[in-house]
């Protein structure tokens, strides 16, 4: 199948959409499959073969956080470009109503459309606003996932219709395979232990503050206890006005690989996900998971359907540093607790293996593009329209 995905942030930039497109990309590629993605990227950017750049990205403040997008003249030749060349049997469009490559897309493809939707937002003006000028490209997809249910809470509420929930895929043995690095360990876990923090440093819903807050009380009854951060950021600005000990129990690591990322989610006691919103899923609590870190969350609703409801990591009330305090002393004091979330976590996470992700986006390629006069066939009361997303309020 010759298959194009287009993702609408910067390659290069680090995000949970530009991951979820590059391994869904990988995964079909190693399938068999002839696969392009169209990515904001300059000519220059170091970009793997199957990626396609179309022109430099610009940083536009969006859910809470900052996105790289490319708009204009320059992207929408591109993407006419990319799409005629491509001769695509299906268009796989993720944050479709996101003003950058993806919008430009559906407003010039025809063809089988599927859509994937990210984002939970579900209280946006600038969607509500923006409604009038996204329908018409909506009304071109042939089949919409949200990668959970809030994802989907969030498109239904905005623009009616419905999608099927698949969460984004993680390859799990590459988490699981990793080493531990005794430099990342608990040197000594009966005094301390190690906690991980994976996020940009000076994004405020990552919820690293959150984390720096609550850490002099763990320090104060685990004097051993580490924590490792990795990202990018402003590390001075993080830390002012923690006192030099508090400070001296925490190491910055800086941008981390892949392989260095799985290798501290194996070596940590501890992983802590402090995020304060804007949430539709969770991807580094899946790679914790999948890396046996136990998991302690914010209580999100994305992040309490990942961890199954509480059942495969603990979670914690929002921005609340006395509660995550209370709650690291409590399990990092609890080996057994400790490896019993490590077993629930290993075996929840199965479910979001790219072996079964990947066999579950292939399921609705295929509908869309072989399947569909059939099923109206079978089914011409039109139910097969609800089960891929397509009915309408």
């Amino acid at each position: 199948m010759r298959i194009g995905i287009v993702c609408p942030y910067a390659w290069d930039v680090p995000g949970g959409v530009q991951f979820h497109v590059r391994d869904l990309a990988e995964h079909l590629i190693r399938l068999g499959h002839e696969v392009s993605v169209l990515a904001p990227a300059d000519d220059d950017t170091p970009v793997p073969p199957y990626v396609v750049p179309a022109g430099r990205a610009v940083p536009v403040p969006y859910n809470g956080s900052v996105a790289r997008l490319t708009f204009g003249f320059l992207s929408a030749a591109r993407v006419r470009r990319w799409l005629h060349d491509g001769s695509f049997d299906v268009l796989h469009i993720h944050e479709p109503v996101t003003p950058s490559l993806s919008l430009l897309t559906c407003w010039a493809a025809s063809g089988p459309i599927v859509a994937t939707f990210h984002t939970s937002n579900p209280r946006s003006r600038a969607m509500v606003a923006a409604e009038p000028i996204m329908q018409p490209a909506l009304e071109k997809i042939s089949a919409r996932i949200a990668v959970s249910e809030y994802a989907r809470r969030t498109l239904v509420e905005h623009f009616g219709g419905d999608a099927v929930v698949i969460p984004n895929g993680v390859d799990v043995g590459f988490f699981a395979r990793a080493e531990p690095r005794p430099e990342w360990s608990g040197a000594d876990v009966a005094d301390g232990g190690t906690i991980g923090f994976v996020g940009r440093i000076n994004e405020p819903r990552k919820g690293l503050p959150t984390l720096l807050e609550a850490l002099p009380r763990i320090i104060a009854a685990r004097p051993g206890v580490r924590l490792l951060v990795a990202g990018r950021g402003d590390e001075e600005e993080a830390v002012k006005g923690l006192p030099a000990e508090v400070r001296a129990r925490i190491e910055f690591l800086g941008m981390v690989s892949d392989e260095e990322k799985a290798a501290l989610l194996r070596s940590v006691d501890l992983y802590v996900a402090p995020n304060t919103g804007g949430e539709s899923f969770g991807i580094i609590l899946v790679e914790a998971m999948s890396a046996s870190a136990p998991v302690l969350a914010s209580d999100l609703d994305a992040f309490r359907q990942v961890l199954d409801g509480g059942a495969a990591g603990e979670l914690f009330p929002v921005e609340n540093a006395e509660a995550l305090a209370d709650a690291a002393i409590r399990l990092l004091g609890d080996p057994e607790r400790l490896a019993e979330l490590r077993e629930a976590g290993s075996r929840h996470v199965r479910r979001f293996d790219w072996e079964t992700v990947g066999a579950d986006i292939l399921s609705v390629y295929e509908t869309v593009t072989t399947g569909a006069a059939a099923m109206v066939s079978e089914d011409p009361g039109g139910g097969w329209r609800a089960r891929l997303g397509l009915a309408r309020d």
